[in-house]
């Protein structure tokens, strides 16, 4: 399914999300608690918006110049005895994969957390192979995997959604025996795991950067799942997003910072790794590294409005302040790539007809931008997508066409635009509440509108419109009375 995580329609996704009241308390929860550490942490670096401007002019001096760094990085990881591959779609990516697994006679495969191995649905491609058995290590996707393969809800919290009486319930199924203290839950996983660990044939990560001067990838976790992902199979592959890159280590230790800061709230994360190919003399790391560059549709923002959210680090701090998202949760987007970041994204690499609803989720706050690290102009984005939409939606329906040629001609025409506001009070009159309020009546509303058709009924079936005031309380005659008047009392009448 790629990036898409459900055939179901958004409004209806998001009615069952609105059902969920366990997720929206959980979602808030996260949220608020998030909003503390990491604001904490943010003011304990201090100087955090010119912290914020490097973030945003190292990635965009990496995004202008991303041929010759990926160029660089490429012959780096060969130097260093590596494989680098180029995946032009998520298809490529998985047969260079697969067919790599099946030339080793891969059986068990270990992963640690990572965005765009789920992007191309790596897991369920390998565990076609007859005989393969799959470990997601990272505490969460493990009990996501466990669950039936459920869908992540966060980037950096998939398990957002589910509480401790729920995780124990999946644990039973793989043989824990014990109570829902958390503690003992994490252990018995632990134990569970440490045997993938020391029988896996492969080890497969993303990459939060890539490290152009030097060919390292570097991985932040606060497990150490990644680390062990790393060191213990003879054979890694590391698949990354094109745009995924550093010059230098120079680089990386400020995003690494600002990274760490803005998705948990920490100076630094436990694990903080930069690794390759084993080299003469190490006891530990792959034998065998292969790195796939993916772009499945990156390249498309490359010179465009779009371009900015190229810049990303997937800290996952929109989706902390983001108020939709506190009511809807990561599963009412449709993509594993939710919130405002997925709202911006999901679009691009999987196009309009599928996410076009996804720009309209939104309130416009700007919280999103204001709290990104490196300064992604989010909400505008969001607006852009919605302008590029409603310019494909006129050209490709006649009747919106129609539509928006009549309202440009009454809009544009002095005359007819006056004899609108004229009536548009009686105009409404069959679609008023006969209840309005105190101060509806103040503003001689008398009444709000609580249904009405067409294009106008998405805005009234989730809130209530104030009715036209009556043509006396139009500002064009009240400021050509107030004109008049000026007049009259400049000429002493």
């Amino acid at each position: 399914m790629g990036i898409s995580t459900t055939t179901t329609p958004f409004l209806t996704r998001v009615k069952e999300s609105e059902k969920d009241k366990f997720m929206q308390q959980a979602v808030a929860k996260a949220q608020d608690a998030q909003w503390d550490k990491r604001e904490a942490s943010r003011k304990e670096l201090g100087h955090w918006q010119d912290w914020r401007k490097l973030g945003e002019q190292i990635r965009q001096h990496v995004i202008h110049y991303l041929p010759d760094y990926l160029e660089e990085f490429a012959d780096n990881v060969e130097k260093r005895g590596g494989h680098v591959f180029f995946a032009q779609k998520d298809t490529d990516a998985v047969e260079y994969i697969t067919k790599l697994a099946k030339e080793k006679q891969v059986q068990r495969v270990v992963k640690s957390k990572s965005m765009v191995t789920t992007e191309i649905n790596l897991d369920k491609e390998l565990l076609k192979i007859p005989g393969m058995k799959l470990m997601e290590t990272d505490l969460a996707e493990f009990i996501l995997q466990s669950d039936n393969w459920d869908e992540p809800t966060h980037i950096v919290f998939p398990t957002l959604h589910k509480n401790r009486d729920q995780i124990q319930k999946v644990f039973e199924k793989l043989g824990y025996d014990g109570d829902n203290d958390p503690t003992h839950m994490a252990r018995f996983a632990r134990e569970y795991l440490r045997r993938y660990f020391l029988q896996a044939d492969m080890g497969i990560t993303g990459c939060n950067f890539a490290i152009a001067d030097s060919g390292l990838i570097n991985l932040v976790t606060n497990e150490g799942n990644a680390d062990l992902t790393m060191a213990i199979p003879k054979t890694q592959v590391v698949v990354m997003g094109m745009e995924r890159l550093v010059p230098s280590l120079k680089e990386a230790e400020v995003l690494d910072n600002m990274l760490s800061r803005s998705a948990v709230g920490q100076k630094l994360t436990s694990y903080c790794s930069f690794s390759g190919e084993q080299v003469t003399g190490e006891s530990d790391g792959p034998e065998d590294l292969h790195v796939i560059i993916l772009d499945n549709g990156r390249s498309k923002a490359l010179g465009t409005p779009f371009e900015s959210i190229l810049q990303c680090i997937r800290c996952g701090a929109c989706l902390n302040v983001c108020p939709v998202y506190r009511h809807i949760g990561g599963h009412g987007y449709g993509s594993i790539y939710p919130g405002p970041l997925g709202a911006v994204l999901s679009p691009i690499l999987g196009g309009y007809d599928q996410f076009g609803d996804l720009p309209f989720a939104s309130s416009l706050c700007g919280a999103c931008t204001e709290t990104c690290p490196v300064r992604i102009p989010l909400h505008r984005l969001l607006i852009k997508h919605r302008e590029v939409m409603m310019d494909k939606l006129k050209m490709d329906k006649p009747t919106t066409r129609e539509i928006m040629k009549t309202v440009g001609l009454g809009t544009g025409t002095p005359n007819l635009f006056q004899m609108a506001l004229e009536f548009d009070h009686m105009a409404t009159r069959m679609f008023v509440s006969k209840k309005p309020t105190t101060v509806q009546n103040l503003y001689n509303h008398e009444g709000h509108i609580t249904w009405a058709p067409s294009i106008a009924k998405g805005w009234t079936d989730v809130r209530d419109a104030p009715r036209p005031p009556k043509h006396t309380e139009n500002f064009r005659r009240w400021f050509q009375n107030f004109e008049e008047s000026k007049e009259a009392v400049r000429h002493g009448k």
